[in-house]
């Protein structure tokens, strides 16, 4: 028998240090970036301990970003729209639809 190879999506897969992909490794330095310049503003006020705190929760935070992918719940009707997308694609596509200024007016004729 031969050996055949089953074509996979390897989209996002390359790991650095275990739990970080390239994305996610991106979204946490951004998260942290954001959260640095908080740790300065409570380090000059004398809270360094609240600024180191905040910055990590930036940093929590831009992971979650770049690494969770929405469940498939049967319960919530919402998720199966979306489940198995990245959070970071539902936000881009969320940031497009409110840039969009178009209006969209539906009258009964055309739902008929």
């Amino acid at each position: 028998m031969g050996t055949y190879n089953i074509p996979r999506n390897l989209r996002g897969e390359s790991r650095i240090l275990i739990i970080f992909s390239v994305k996610s490794l991106i979204t946490t330095a951004i998260g942290a970036g954001v959260g640095l310049l908080f740790y300065l503003l409570f380090s000059i006020c004398g809270l360094g301990m609240v600024g180191v705190i905040t910055m990590a929760a930036f940093a929590l935070i831009g992971y979650a970003v770049g690494a969770v992918k929405i469940p498939t719940l049967s319960g919530l009707p919402f998720t199966k729209k979306i489940g198995g997308e990245s959070l970071d694609e539902i936000i881009r596509r969320y940031v497009k639809f409110r840039m969009n200024k178009k209006i969209y007016i539906y009258t009964k004729e055309e739902n008929e």
